[in-house]
């Protein structure tokens, strides 16, 4: 499917990013305890999403508005077609009072 971001892996990276921060409940991504979530590219680094062949990993910054599972599922579906068969795993790295 063409999202508008391209098919390179930087491209997948930053589209799956975009669609997590989208999500309700999202304050923002999060690159862990040492940064370790993150996918690096050409002169910089994407914090809070990590992408491989067996699984994407996306950690968030939620928010207290809603209950933290239903903003997790919510990540994993608007994410589950760019990832294709691949595992997604979110993580919830931090809780905030609001957006």
């Amino acid at each position: 499917m063409d999202d508008g971001f391209g098919t390179g892996p930087e491209d997948e990276a930053r589209a799956i990013a975009e669609r997590a921060r989208s999500c309700a409940g999202v304050a923002g991504l999060s690159g862990g305890l040492f940064g370790t979530v993150a996918t690096y590219l050409p002169g910089r680094r994407l914090t809070g999403v990590s992408v491989n062949d067996r699984a994407v990993e996306i950690a968030i910054v939620a928010t207290m508005d809603r209950p933290l599972p239903e903003t997790a599922d919510e990540v994993r579906r608007a994410v589950t077609d760019l990832a294709g068969e691949r595992l997604v795993n979110v993580r919830i790295d931090d809780i905030v009072e609001g957006p």
